[in-house]
């Protein structure tokens, strides 16, 4: 599995603004092939950080989504947003169960 967490800031007043781009990216990303989930989260510490949390089978169907028209609209729409830039973990992991 490969994880993607991103994060960044927007004003206050920007905020929701962004959340609604990425929003109305998600079904776009859910549907690519390779994806598990795509999760966007407003921080509750406060009125400006934005994160974005990817799930993917692998690396390889990450690749895609970076060079994808989705990811280019929301770019676009995203950076003049952001008031810092933005930061990016990635992380291969090993799935040791899903328990429901």
């Amino acid at each position: 599995m490969f994880i993607a967490i991103l994060d960044f800031q927007t004003s206050p007043a920007d905020r929701p603004a962004a959340l609604a781009q990425l929003e109305a990216e998600r079904d776009e990303v859910r549907a690519m092939p390779g994806n598990v989930a795509f999760r966007v989260y407003a921080s509750r510490e406060d009125d400006t950080t934005v994160t974005v949390v990817h799930e993917w089978q692998d690396r390889a169907s990450f690749a895609p989504y970076l060079d994808s028209d989705c990811f280019a609209r929301s770019g676009q729409v995203l950076r003049p947003l952001m008031t810092a830039a933005p930061v990016s973990r990635r992380f291969s992991a090993e799935l040791l169960e899903t328990v429901a």
